[in-house]
């Protein structure tokens, strides 16, 4: 007997090596493990790149400025894994047109276009504005003896085709009631047209709608060729037309050893829109704009500085992120999610639902108290039926001949009896409520207690009615 308890107590040398021999092992595959996981984050790119962005962009004629910004747009994207496809227009206002048209098809998601040029109804979104506006410039032969808008009455201006963006920015500013008093005439002839009839005197002007670094511009004055006619007054065409902002061009910024133009010059300049139609996801308008911040550093700022007079709904994705003043953290790692709904409307879901799991724990709170409040209801009629102090074990422990000399009367043994009929109720009603699907997971225990306790004073009653039932 001795031996086998030694033999129980004491483990053989043999098994004393097993037991190492499985420690070592899974220690060396925790080991493992974790050296496995180490790698497989090491290789984990925690940098968001531009991958969702693969979008076509309407910008302008190909030799155009607005064409060569979306073409260094689309090198931007192209360095962080985003595709940017730059598609050629005839300006602005095609842009648009086109942009509205493709709701339907979405072959294109964005484009370029001037403020001023966009229906707010056409169902298009404003997904940013560009701080670097491009710039209204009356160019002329004489351009720096012309001293004020008296000085073109009767001129015969060239203002690009018709229809396009400068041609319908002339017709605003000279329709003007003071200006279209002037009678100017306004000659729809392409813009490289009308600025070579400009310097030949075949007219008197040419207005152009073209960003101040463009580098036709600066050589045209450069070569003395033209010059550029100064608004003293733009501040107050600007306030008139509300899409119009102000400039001023410096004395010498095209040469500063010539000193062109000779003096500073004011000038009328438009924002350039960056348009949406709806048809790109939340992540690809959000690498867009991340796009357009690296472009332009000063993206968010102008954007979040400045009111928007557009007449455009804010597109969603640009709100939060000018905002944020970049990506929110669901848009940085789970792009996948926010595509599908944004992450404001996650939040009002997981509200909802948090207030839903409340309620339904408020109403299993609610009948489990009911319960309990019926169960101690019974409780309180037997108490006054058998003594405010017999417990169940009293009940249980009397004998035939004190049960029935204490409980002789049919009326007693009646409301005994109804009142197992209610507990049975009770407990069926019970049993139901706990399958309810109002009833949190792992809470149904607290009705298996009532059951219980239900069941309990079931069977005292029961045995009792059976000792006294009358012979």
């Amino acid at each position: 007997m001795s031996k086998n308890l030694d033999r129980q107590l004491v483990p053989k040398a043999g098994a004393r090596a097993h037991h190492w021999s499985t420690v070592l092992v899974r220690i060396g595959a925790g080991v493992l493990l974790l050296l496995a996981l180490a790698a497989i984050v090491s290789q984990l790119n925690l940098h968001r790149n531009l991958h969702r962005l693969d979008a076509r962009m309407l910008s302008g004629p190909a030799d155009g400025s607005a064409n060569a910004l979306v073409a260094e747009l689309a090198d931007v994207a192209a360095k962080g894994s985003g595709k940017l496809v730059n598609v050629p227009s005839a300006g602005s206002f095609e842009n648009v047109e086109r942009l509205r048209a493709a709701r339907g098809s979405c072959d294109t998601a964005f484009a370029l276009a001037q403020d001023g040029e966009i229906d707010a109804q056409g169902g298009l979104e404003l997904i940013g504005r560009l701080a670097k506006s491009d710039s209204v410039f009356l160019l002329a032969k004489n351009g720096d003896t012309i001293a004020g808008a008296a000085a073109l009455a009767h001129a015969k201006i060239g203002v690009g085709l018709e229809g396009s963006a400068s041609a319908r920015l002339a017709q605003q500013v000279f329709g003007l009631p003071d200006l279209a008093a002037l009678g100017v005439d306004l000659r729809h002839v392409a813009t490289p047209d009308a600025v070579a009839m400009a310097k030949d005197g075949r007219l008197d002007a040419a207005l152009v709608v073209v960003d101040e670094d463009a580098p036709w511009l600066g050589q045209t004055l450069r070569a003395g060729e033209l010059q550029i006619v100064g608004l003293a007054h733009a501040d107050v065409i600007a306030r008139r037309i509300p899409h119009l902002r102000t400039g001023r061009i410096g004395a010498g910024q095209f040469d500063v050893v010539h000193m062109i133009p000779n003096e500073d010059k004011r000038v009328l300049r438009l924002e350039t829109l960056v348009l949406g139609n709806g048809c790109a996801g939340r992540s690809a308008t959000l690498d867009l704009m991340t796009v357009l911040s690296r472009r332009f550093p000063d993206f968010i700022r102008h954007n979040k500085e400045t009111a928007n007079t557009t007449g455009l709904p804010l597109a969603s994705a640009a709100r939060g992120f000018f905002d944020q003043e970049g990506p929110e953290l669901a848009d940085e790692y789970v792009p996948w999610l926010v595509d599908v709904m944004p992450p404001a409307n996650w939040a009002y879901i997981l509200m909802a639902v948090s207030l839903l799991f409340n309620a339904m724990g408020f109403g299993h709170r609610f009948r489990l108290w009911r319960i309990d409040a019926a169960r101690v209801k019974l409780e309180a009629e037997l108490g006054a039926l058998f003594g405010p102090t017999t417990t169940l074990g009293d009940i249980a422990r009397a004998t035939p001949e004190e049960a029935a000399h204490a409980h002789d009367t049919p009326a007693h043994r009646a409301r005994i009896e109804e009142i197992v009929r209610e507990l049975e109720e009770l407990a069926a009603r019970s049993r139901r409520q706990s399958l309810s699907v109002l009833v949190p997971m792992g809470q149904e225990m607290a009705y298996r207690y009532q059951e219980g306790v239900v069941y309990e004073t079931l069977a005292v009653l029961r045995d009792f009615l059976r000792r006294t039932r009358p012979v």
